[in-house]
């Protein structure tokens, strides 16, 4: 609707598309209040300039992924502001970068709530742009909290939202758990026609409880995983508290490596993340 352009119509028809717009527009910001959700934790990225991520509600992954996340990735993760911070505008950015890094040949960022902000339950979504290009691999997503113990998959994970920098007009939702993990996972996808999620800020979430879990862009419910469906295939594992995850990972098993078009550095901009009971 926002980018709908109308000449030479009527007065009637004029009247009710914009009774449409406002009630389109009505709808969706009464989505939250019309679930009862309450606000547990939010960050808005309200830092000034070169500002590192809040270190009261994020920590890092540091170093590559031989410290036991790799998935044949490529780059080395660090705290530097070169790779995250903030712009100074409300947004956090996290920037890939082609460079050589402590025997990588990329650099990057990934941040988490682990410990922080651990939740069961309730919606979960941040406003973001992505990075685009072969081999860039972002991604917001959740991992359950006794992961250390557990391990993977038996620790589940929520994929909330990640892209293959090849197709940026496709995103990806998957959960992995024991019995369908990997290429296995319990999957959906949403396609934009004539658009790209690295053009224009979307809003990704997930809502999940005891019984099912949704997944949503820019409120438009696309993905639903009932706790039915999982059971046919192994355990559900999405009983227990799970906390977030923002990184943009370089090369890897779901995307590939970068090749000679691919441009560097990308960045994915984060707007907010908010969690909701």
């Amino acid at each position: 609707m926002n980018n709908l352009r109308i000449k030479h119509i009527g007065k009637y028809t004029a009247i009710m598309m914009l009774f449409v717009a406002v009630s389109c527009n009505t709808d969706t910001s009464q989505k939250l209040a019309n679930h009862n959700w309450q606000m547990t934790w939010s960050d808005e990225f309200n830092g000034a300039s070169g500002d590192l991520p809040d270190a009261t509600k994020w920590s890092y992954d540091i170093g590559t992924g031989s410290n036991g996340w790799g998935n044949n990735e490529l780059e080395y993760y660090t705290n530097r502001p070169q790779n995250i911070s903030m712009d100074g505008n409300g947004n956090l950015v996290i920037t890939a970068i082609k460079e050589s890094y402590q025997n990588a040949t990329y650099t990057s960022a990934r941040i988490k709530t682990k410990g922080i902000l651990e939740q069961k339950y309730g919606r979960f979504e941040a406003r973001l742009k992505t990075p685009f290009g072969q081999g860039l691999w972002p991604a917001f997503w959740m991992l359950g909290n006794n992961v250390d113990t557990a391990t993977w998959p038996l620790c589940g994970e929520i994929d909330i939202m990640e892209l293959r920098g090849q197709t940026p007009n496709i995103i990806q939702s998957t959960i992995h758990g024991p019995g369908y993990s990997g290429t296995n996972g319990i999957s959906g996808t949403n396609t934009l026609i004539n658009s790209r999620y690295d053009n224009q800020f979307h809003l990704f979430a997930v809502e999940w409880d005891e019984n099912k879990i949704d997944f949503f862009v820019d409120d438009y419910l696309f993905k639903r995983i009932n706790k039915s469906e999982v059971e046919t295939k192994g355990q559900w594992v999405y009983d227990q508290p799970f906390f977030l995850i923002l990184n943009v990972a370089v090369g890897g098993d779901f995307v590939g490596s970068p090749n000679t078009l691919t441009p560097f550095p990308q960045t994915m901009t984060i707007d907010y993340v908010r969690v909701y009971k």
